[in-house]
C-alpha cells in the first residue's frame, strides 16, 4: 500500500514525513518498476511532475563521460540524442554531425549498438578539452529486439533510428533527425532519459502497437520481453523537484530525498 510505501520512505529519509509522502505519490504515480528522479527547484516550493521517458540498463561506455565525479555520474541538460543502430567505429563518417551539434551549444548523447576504437577515443579526447559536451550507451536490447528499442527511444524523443536499412548514412545525418530530451543520467549500469521531445501522440500510438503484440504473441518469451518495452514507454518518469529557502536546504533535502530512494 502507498501507507507502506510511505513509511519506507519516511524512515529513509530521517523521519521528514513531507519526503516519505513525496516518494510514496510519485511511486503511485509512476508503479514500483517506474523511474523516480530528484532534481533541485528553481522555488522554494517541493513539486512532482511526471514526464515522458524511460530508464535502461546500460551504463556509460567510458568514465571519462563522467560530469559528477562525487556521485560518479554522466548528466547531459537539454541535449540531442543520436540514435545509430550499429558499431560507430569509423570517425570521418561521424564528423558532419558532431561538428552540426557543436554548432547549436548542446550536449550529445550517443546510443548505439557500440562505439569502439577511434570513435570513442576522438570522443573521450573532445569530452575532456571541453569543446564537446557528450556520452555514449550502448543501446538496450538484442538483435531485433534492440532495434524495436531504438525505435521506442525514438518515438520517445522525437528523433529517427539511423539505420543503412533505411538509407540513411551516417554522414548525411541532420541536426533534425537527432532526438531531444531535457535531461540525460548515467550511473555505470542504468541511463534515464528525462522528458523526451516525442509527440504525445506518437508514443500513445507506439504504446498501441505493443498492446497489440502482447495480444498476438503465442511466445511467453517475447510476451514478457514486450511487457517490459510497455511499461518502459508508457510508464514515464516522476521528477520530485526540491525546493527550499536557500542552496543549502535544498542541496540538503536532495540529498536525503536521493538516500531515501536508494534505500
Amino acid at each position: 500500500t502507498s501507507e507502506e510505501v510511505a513509511q519506507v520512505g519516511t524512515i529513509s529519509a530521517n523521519g521528514e514525513k513531507e519526503i516519505g509522502a513525496y516518494i510514496a505519490e510519485a511511486m503511485q504515480k509512476v508503479g514500483n518498476e517506474g523511474v523516480i528522479t530528484v532534481e533541485e527547484a528553481k522555488t522554494a516550493e517541493t513539486e512532482l511532475e511526471v514526464v515522458e521517458g524511460m530508464q535502461f540498463d546500460r551504463g556509460y561506455l567510458s568514465p571519462y563521460f563522467v560530469t559528477n565525479a562525487e556521485k560518479m555520474v554522466a548528466e547531459l541538460e537539454d541535449a540531442y540524442v543520436l540514435l545509430h543502430e550499429k558499431k560507430l567505429s569509423n570517425l570521418q563518417a561521424m564528423l558532419p554531425i558532431l561538428e552540426a551539434v557543436v554548432q547549436t551549444g548542446k550536449p550529445l548523447l550517443i546510443i548505439s549498438e557500440d562505439v569502439e576504437g577511434e570513435a570513442l577515443a576522438t570522443l573521450v579526447v573532445n569530452k575532456l578539452r571541453g569543446g564537446l559536451k557528450i556520452a555514449a550507451v550502448k543501446a538496450p536490447g538484442f538483435g531485433d529486439r534492440r532495434k524495436a528499442m531504438l525505435e521506442d527511444i525514438a518515438v520517445l524523443t522525437g528523433g529517427t533510428v539511423i539505420s543503412e536499412d533505411v538509407g540513411i548514412k551516417l554522414e548525411n545525418v541532420t541536426v533534425e533527425m537527432l532526438g531531444r530530451v531535457k535531461k540525460v543520467t548515467i550511473t555505470k549500469e542504468n541511463t534515464i532519459l528525462v522528458d523526451g521531445a516525442g509527440q504525445k501522440s506518437d508514443i500513445e500510438g507506439r504504446v498501441a502497437q505493443i498492446k497489440a503484440q502482447i495480444e498476438e504473441t503465442t511466445s511467453d518469451y517475447d510476451k514478457e520481453k514486450l511487457q517490459e518495452r510497455l511499461a518502459k514507454l508508457a510508464g514515464g518518469v516522476a521528477v520530485i523537484r526540491v525546493g527550499g529557502a536557500t542552496e543549502i536546504e535544498v542541496k540538503e533535502k536532495k540529498d536525503r530525498i536521493d538516500d531515501a530512494l536508494n534505500a
